[in-house]
């Protein structure tokens, strides 16, 4: 297999790479693989006579992930010899800005993995393939899948997403920490409120540490309107989804306080970041909290090389907030030209055990009942966590918001943006409340 030593390398390679990759007829690779019944194997090997093909696939991630993923395109390659899959690789926010680009050329991957908050963005333009035919087809099994987890990659009825695992909002901590610091854990069948544990930032800050390392502002402000009862964008996602500034206004003057006492990484250093676990505050023994979504823990775990746990979100009881949400999808390209081949691929990533128990759920907790399963008795202690905890949110959820509307993630950096000038004092926060209200909605409306 041909690794690259660069993560999604530059946009010249990028486009030699693009006409290797989906230059070739497709041999159908897909027709190939078994039904995939989540035996030992979800692909069978390539018959002798089958025409080299080659497919990028393209993911982000830190990194353990980028690790094992090689190691699970190896499998792969040995089922299938005539197969060569290219592996395109980064950071979370490296990966969208090198993405870009190459949707605007016309040369994306073959296989994408896809964020809900750009989900819309790509199938709208006509830049994703439906999978649904190849779903009734039995070439993407999804014989033991449930319906709902399906239908979060859904857009008008259309499957462009296969969700690659199932994830929930939780709060990662070092509980040895905890302990030094005479905090308590919350007890999962005891809700808490965010004041609740920004009370804990004083204990935090008085031993040198900081309460939380980030809370993305296109995670935790949306959640925060869920528990308010509001969504972040209207259900024909022609604006916004709240009418009341005071839900921004009330939660910005929270995370104004926050920022203020040095709760928090300040904004230059947080520049800084490129959002890997081994960068994470935690896992370098600097911040209390990780608060992010579950399927990241292993990868943390994994950077701190010590124990930590995963305690339930702030306010996860509050109008039922918590949700279950794909931790990441997997998508095709409608570009591809080796569409049969890159959805073999995808079934051997979902259904394929034995690639299961490389991957052991560090992608969000495995989305085939067959799968979950039969490798639970593989889960390290800290896979387990995640397992269960998935499970636990399970109960205690409410449905998932719609995946964001096209222009979300334009209306994601003009939140980022504008927080930016409050947290600068440059603005007010109601200020900033109207002027993100104004600009979101006029980058809504074109979606009329």
């Amino acid at each position: 297999m041909k690794k690259l030593t660069t993560t999604l390398v530059a946009a010249s390679l990028m486009i030699g790479l693009a006409a290797c990759g989906s230059g070739n007829n497709d041999n159908n690779a897909g027709n190939a693989a078994a039904s995939g019944s989540a035996g030992s194997s979800a692909s069978a090997t390539a018959k002798s006579d089958d025409k080299p093909v080659t497919v990028r696939v393209a993911w982000w991630g830190g990194q353990s992930r980028h690790d094992y993923t090689l190691k699970v395109i190896d499998m792969y390659e040995k089922l299938h010899p005539n197969v060569t899959i290219e592996p395109e690789y980064a950071a979370f926010d490296d990966y969208w800005k090198k993405l870009a680009p190459q949707a605007a050329a016309n040369q994306l991957p073959d296989v994408i993995q896809m964020d809900i908050s750009y989900l819309n963005q790509y199938a709208g333009r006509n830049q994703l393939a439906d999978l649904t035919p190849y779903t009734e087809s039995g070439k993407l099994d999804v014989s033991s899948v449930a319906e709902t987890t399906l239908a979060g990659g859904k857009i008008d009825g259309k499957l462009y997403a296969m969700n690659a695992g199932s994830n929930a909002l939780t709060m990662m901590v070092d509980p040895a920490m905890l302990k030094s610091l005479g905090i308590e854990e919350p007890a999962a069948d005891k809700g808490w409120t965010w004041d609740e544990f920004a009370a804990l930032g004083d204990k935090a800050k008085a031993q040198g540490k900081l309460l939380f390392s980030d809370l993305r502002h296109d995670v935790f402000f949306p959640f925060y309107l869920r528990g308010q009862g509001k969504l972040m964008y209207a259900a024909d996602g022609t604006k916004l989804g709240y009418d009341d500034d005071k839900l921004f206004i009330d939660y910005y003057n929270k995370y104004q306080e926050w920022y203020d006492k040095g709760y928090t990484l300040s904004l230059d250093k947080l520049s800084q970041s490129k959002g890997t676990p081994e960068e994470d505050l935690v896992a370098l023994g600097t911040a209390l909290s990780s608060n992010q979504w579950s399927n990241q823990f292993i990868g943390l775990s994994a950077a701190a090389k010590r124990d930590l746990d995963l305690l339930p979100i702030p306010g996860w009881d509050t109008n039922k907030a918590l949700f279950l949400k794909p931790s990441m999808y997997f998508t095709v390209a409608n570009s591809s030209k080796v569409k049969d081949a890159a959805i073999d691929f995808i079934n051997y990533f979902i259904n394929d055990i034995e690639a299961n128990k490389v991957i052991l759920g560090e992608r969000g907790v495995p989305v085939s009942s067959k799968v979950q399963e039969a490798i639970r008795p593989n889960l390290t202690p800290e896979q387990t966590k995640v397992f269960d905890y998935v499970a636990w949110a399970e109960k205690n959820s409410s449905e998932m918001n719609p995946p964001n509307p096209v222009g979300a993630v334009e209306v994601d950096a003009l939140l980022k943006a504008e927080v930016e000038k409050i947290l600068y004092k440059q603005v007010t926060v109601e200020k900033g409340a109207a002027e993100f209200r104004e600009k979101a909605n006029a980058i809504l409306a074109k979606n009329k």
